[in-house]
């Protein structure tokens, strides 16, 4: 009995190691597994940045935008407004380029928020075709220009340094709204403009840039844009982003805390094929 023990001993010893290898070899193809996906997902930028960046058709997009926002514009003072007009629009790929730092994603390896308070404090963002024009001439016409963004409010100096390089008229802290620590969306910032002002049009490149879209799922967002189709081109100017933003955040049920393994498989499950 005694030597069968021993015996067993080195038997127990050998499989109780064989199972410690597996396991780490297990870790080890899911830890390449998640690698492999990281990568995959800020590959996926790379289709989405080189056109958002060297495509003729974004810059005649943006074009379009403001110069159906300068027309609007121009019906709507005509009309006279009871309060003091005002536009309102979002900052990030409304007004200021950041594709650059979206870019970074691909070479880095590393998504948002990586490096992006470093990004926004360097204030080089290019302004984006047809904004500066557009500004210029609603603060000719007396108009008050706000901006709205979910830039943090500790990134107002940046801000207001980047505007000022890129000539955006009223670049003062009074007309740039930047997000509060815990402040759930633009709707608040938006009521206090309307407070004072008639806003005649708003400008954004994501949907929540607008009334009623914030936090709703792919089906409802696109109900929403249905219902509210007369007000594109009208009221609503909206501008590309393909890169980022709340169309992406729907998909994921705004959980951003989900590993890159789902993301991934959220993104193709969205899709429809071609059978």
């Amino acid at each position: 009995m005694q030597n069968l023990f021993k015996r067993a001993v080195p038997a127990i010893g050998v499989v109780a190691l064989s199972l410690v290898m597996s396991g780490c070899t297990l870790q080890s193809e899911a830890k390449k597994i998640n690698l492999d996906t990281h990568y995959e997902l800020t590959n996926q930028q790379i289709m989405a940045d080189a056109w958002y960046q060297t495509a003729a058709e974004t810059r005649a997009l943006y074009y379009q935008g403001y110069n159906i926002g300068t027309l609007r514009l121009e019906e709507a003072l005509k009309k006279g407004t009871k309060k003091k007009p005002a536009v309102v629009l979002d900052l990030d790929e409304t007004v200021l380029d950041n594709s650059p730092y979206q870019a970074s994603a691909v070479k880095t390896g590393k998504l948002f928020p990586y490096n992006w308070d470093k990004w926004v404090q360097q204030a080089e963002a290019k302004a984006l075709p047809g904004a500066i024009d557009f500004l210029n001439r609603a603060n000719k016409s007396g108009v008050d220009i706000y901006y709205i963004s979910n830039r943090g409010a500790d990134q107002l100096d940046a801000t207001l340094k980047n505007l000022k390089m890129v000539g955006a008229p009223q670049a003062v802290r009074e007309h740039v709204l930047l997000q509060q620590p815990n402040q759930p969306g633009k709707e608040p910032r938006r009521k206090e403009v309307m407070k004072d002002h008639d806003i005649l049009l708003y400008f954004g490149d994501n949907l929540s840039d607008f009334s009623g879209f914030d936090h709703q799922s792919v089906t409802q967002r696109n109900w929403n844009a249905d219902a509210m189709h007369a007000l594109f081109g009208q009221k609503l100017i909206v501008f590309p982003n393909p890169m980022y933003g709340d169309w992406e955040g729907a998909l994921y049920d705004y959980d951003y805390s989900k590993s890159d393994l789902a993301k991934s498989k959220l993104r193709k499950d969205a899709l429809r094929y071609f059978e």
